[in-house]
């Protein structure tokens, strides 16, 4: 062998923990799925039959929850796909920053600052507007491998 050193650059997360693998067959419409490294919700499965050397595959159309681009995907049913673990989170609207930052109240009495307004227009303007007149609002935020993003609002009443 050589008396080298050899330096290998660790990557920061392997990612692993940020999803899950569950069977390609067992995958149904309004599930969640990985394609092309980004989380999507699966909006139509299609599964043909199985060919002259036996595997059945299936095709999965996603959209990705936060772009909102669609993605397709075709893998044999026996296979495994890894699935993201998405959560969806209530924090009540504090304040919103110039610079398009919102700072949100966490259930444990802490205050959480590092979410950017949501590029969805309409969902912009409802909170924009809300916020202005001083209701008291709670916004939706959903989290998977390790994105973050405001998908949501409810308005409970005025502030007191």
């Amino acid at each position: 062998m050589s008396d080298e050193e050899h330096h290998f650059e660790s990557k920061a997360d392997a990612g692993a923990s940020k999803t899950y693998p569950q069977q390609a067959g067992t995958i149904r419409k309004n599930g969640y799925i990985v394609i092309k490294s980004r989380p999507c919700k699966v909006v139509e499965v299609s599964t043909s039959k199985t060919g002259k050397h036996g595997h059945a595959k299936c095709h999965f159309v996603g959209i990705d929850i936060f772009t909102a681009k669609k993605l397709e995907d075709i893998v044999p049913s026996s296979h495994n796909c890894d699935v993201p673990h998405v959560n969806r989170t209530d924090y009540q609207l504090i304040d919103i920053s110039e610079d398009g930052f919102v700072s949100l109240l966490t259930e444990n009495g802490n205050t959480k600052d590092d979410l950017r307004l949501p590029t969805d227009e309409s969902l912009l303007t409802q909170i924009k507007d809300g916020f202005a007149e001083g209701k008291d609002l709670v916004v939706s935020v959903m989290s998977a491998m390790g994105e973050e993003q405001i998908c949501a609002l409810k308005d409970i009443g005025p502030k007191n």
